[in-house]
C-alpha cells in the first residue's frame, strides 16, 4: 500500500466527530497512534498533535479500584473509570468511564465536572473522543464487554489514551476479550498503560499479560487487582519486565524519566 493511501486512511479515522461533545469536532492527529500496524507492509505515519505541548512533569496517583488520577503540567486533573468513590476531591475536570460494573461509572457525575466521557454510546454503536484540554489530547478506543446474561455488547467499553507532554498514557478499562491487530494499531505507542489484573472479572492474567507485552510500554501500572497476588502477574511477565514496588501512591514522571527498560510500577495501594 502506498503511503499515501496510508496517510489518507488515517486521517480518516483520526477525523471522525466526537460523540457528545459537539463543541469538540476538530480533533488534532495523533503522535501516538500507530494506524499502520493494522495493514500489513504498510509504511508507518507520524504525525505531531496541534495542540501546543506544556513543558513538565505528569503526576499519576493511584486513588483506588481502577481509578487513577492525571494532572498534567497544565493543571487539567482527569479521574479514570470513575464512580464517584475515588478521586472526587478535589473534583477532576475530566473524567473517564465504563459501564461493565456499577464501580466503573456513576449515573449522575457532578455537573460541576467540564467533561464526561462515557467510554460507550448511549444513543448507540461506538462512543468517538478526540478532545483537546488546554494540553492534554484524550481519545478512545471502542472495545466489547461481556454481558450478565453471557452475549456480548458491541462497543461497550473503552480504552482511553492521554496524549500530553509528549508522553502517552493508555488505561485499558474494564477490558472483556483480547485485542486485534485493528485495535493495536488505533491504541499505536503507549509509554505507560494500566492494566486491570483481577484475573477474570475482565481477562484471565495469561490474556493480559500477552496484551500487556504485545504493547510493551515503559512503565505498566496495575490496577483493578481484587484477590489476586501482584507476585502472580510480575512472575507471569517474566524478565523483559523489571518491578518497582513504590511506598507512595503518587509518581511524577516525564519523557525523560521514563524507565529505561519496561518496568511494572506498583504504587501503594494496588
Amino acid at each position: 500500500m502506498r503511503l499515501s493511501a496510508v496517510i489518507a486512511f488515517c486521517f480518516a479515522v483520526l477525523l471522525a466527530p466526537a460523540v457528545a461533545l459537539a463543541a469538540e469536532d476538530d480533533p488534532v492527529p495523533s503522535k501516538c497512534v500507530a494506524i499502520a500496524k493494522a495493514l500489513p507492509g504498510a509504511t508507518y505515519a507520524s504525525f505531531t498533535p496541534a495542540q501546543t505541548f506544556v513543558d513538565g512533569e505528569v503526576t499519576i496517583t493511584y486513588a483506588g479500584h481502577s481509578t487513577y488520577i492525571i494532572e498534567t503540567p497544565a493543571g487539567v486533573r482527569i479521574a479514570t473509570d470513575y464512580s464517584g468513590v475515588y478521586g472526587g476531591d478535589p473534583l477532576p475536570r475530566a473524567v473517564t468511564m465504563n459501564k461493565a460494573h456499577r464501580t466503573h461509572y456513576m449515573p449522575t457525575p457532578d455537573p460541576r465536572i467540564e467533561y464526561v466521557l462515557r467510554g460507550w454510546n448511549p444513543d448507540g454503536g461506538p462512543a468517538r473522543y478526540r478532545l483537546v484540554v488546554d494540553d492534554v489530547y484524550i481519545r478512545n478506543v471502542p472495545t466489547d464487554i461481556r454481558t450478565w446474561g453471557g452475549g456480548v455488547e458491541k462497543d461497550g467499553n473503552s480504552i482511553f489514551i492521554f496524549e500530553v507532554a509528549g508522553l502517552c498514557i493508555g488505561h485499558l478499562g474494564h477490558l472483556h476479550h483480547p485485542l486485534t491487530d485493528a485495535h493495536y494499531g488505533a491504541i499505536g505507542r503507549l509509554d505507560i498503560v494500566m492494566v486491570p489484573i483481577d484475573g477474570g472479572l475482565t481477562l484471565s492474567l495469561p490474556a493480559m499479560t500477552d496484551i500487556t507485552t504485545r504493547l510493551f510500554s515503559s512503565m505498566v501500572l496495575p490496577m483493578h487487582r481484587h484477590a489476586t497476588s501482584i507476585r502472580e502477574f510480575t512472575s507471569g511477565m517474566g524478565e523483559a519486565f523489571d518491578v518497582d514496588f513504590r511506598d507512595s501512591r503518587s509518581l511524577k514522571v516525564t519523557m525523560k524519566t521514563l524507565p529505561s527498560r519496561p518496568t511494572i510500577v506498583i504504587l501503594d495501594g494496588v
